[in-house]
């Protein structure tokens, strides 16, 4: 009871002249928000007898949930995937850039890695939340060293990993605990992953498939024992066939358990997925998309050689290659851009061509604002 007096004394803050999105239309509409809640204002006049304690002019801006990223590989010069002294200082710098780009929580990701990088790393990136430092970390998202040889992409293929005959013990031992993880990406034509999957999913880690020469039904086994999502789609997969369209066909498949949702990443950055693939994903499960901008460290740092994880990248223009190839090696968009390649290639919601966003605090309160830009 105390609990809902204390939540009732505290200040309301209103936000006015702000577009808010509700259903397919934006509309001017205020916004209320108590403790990171949303209220109804009628209720809090009519029923708590308050008015706003604090109003905030948001001048005409759209005020809408910030962005989450599940698949960033670092930025700024910072990369996951190396071992250092002091990681979660360099996650920190992250959190805090990234909200700029609107995005609010997301996952670090770690590239294939010998175990020892593993070992260092992931008691370092604990789940925090956000606040005016910077964006919150969800969890870690672990993408490889369980993946296809010929798919392996951007992934140095030293460090690759099978599932031994222990299968999950071999997992545990080359992460070591898994308290900090929140996705993994494995190949679910490997020997015994559905027994892997299965314990991952059983301790609440996200499956994801990805990096993959796996047919429809490998794939939709793999489904069936716990798997939800998947890895850049199209990207370091089977490419669609109309006989066996791969982990691509879990869109449309019919052979999913009841009730279960298969969600999916694409990148939109303008170079790893075609404007067209990116339409035909969205029409076939417009519910399961989810933007990543599988970001390298190289982020924000422009043209050069730069690292991720054990290998070189090289940045030419709007494109990251394993050094020395034409192998593409992540993304240099922040989740911003993404958004605004996928408007401009879905049509989904425009809202103006000419659109800044920016994530902001305003009286603790995070928000991420798209405002017009002003010549």
């Amino acid at each position: 009871m105390r609990g809902g007096q204390d939540e009732a004394r505290a200040p309301v803050l209103q936000f006015t002249n702000c577009r808010i999105l509700r259903g397919r239309a934006l509309l001017r509409e205020d916004l209320w928000v108590r403790e990171g809640r949303i209220l109804d204002p009628e209720k809090l006049f009519f029923e708590e007898r308050r008015v706003a304690d604090e109003q905030r002019d948001c001048g005409g801006c759209i005020l809408a949930p910030g962005f989450i990223d599940v698949q960033i590989n670092g930025g700024f010069g910072v990369d996951f995937s190396q071992a250092t002294e002091d990681v979660g200082s360099g996650v920190a710098l992250v959190a805090q850039r990234i909200l700029s780009h609107g995005v609010t929580s997301f996952c670090p990701t770690l590239v294939t890695s010998p175990p020892e990088v593993y070992h260092k790393v992931l008691p370092q990136i604990p789940v925090k939340s956000g606040g005016p430092h910077g964006a919150g970390v969800l969890g870690v998202h672990l993408e490889g060293p369980f993946i296809s040889r010929e798919k392996r992409g951007a992934h140095p293929e030293a460090h690759l990993r099978s599932f031994e005959a222990n299968a999950f013990h071999d997992v545990l031992a080359t992460y070591g605990p898994l308290d900090n993880v929140r996705i993994v990406t494995l190949a679910p034509e490997l020997g015994r992953s559905r027994e892997v999957i299965r314990a991952l999913a059983a301790r609440g880690i996200c499956v994801s498939l990805g990096h993959s020469v796996a047919d429809l039904q490998a794939a939709e086994e793999a489904v069936q024992c716990g798997a939800t999502f998947i890895t850049h789609l199209f990207n370091a997969m089977l490419p669609f066939h109309h006989r066996d369209p791969g982990i691509v066909g879990l869109l449309t498949s019919d052979r999913l358990p009841p009730g279960r949702h298969i969600f999916y990443g694409m990148i939109a950055d303008g170079t790893h997925t075609n404007p067209a693939a990116l339409r035909i994903a969205h029409r076939a499960h417009p519910q399961g998309l989810v933007l990543v901008t599988d970001a390298v460290p190289a982020l924000g740092l422009g043209n050069g050689r730069h690292t991720l994880g054990q290998q070189e990248v090289e940045v030419d223009g709007l494109t990251a290659y394993v050094a020395g190839t034409k192998t593409l090696s992540g993304s240099i968009a922040p989740m911003d851009v993404c958004v605004r390649h996928f408007l401009q290639a879905t049509d989904f919601v425009v809202l103006d061509d000419s659109l800044h966003v920016r994530a902001t605090y305003i009286s603790g309160e995070l928000v991420w604002q798209a405002e017009e830009a002003r010549q």
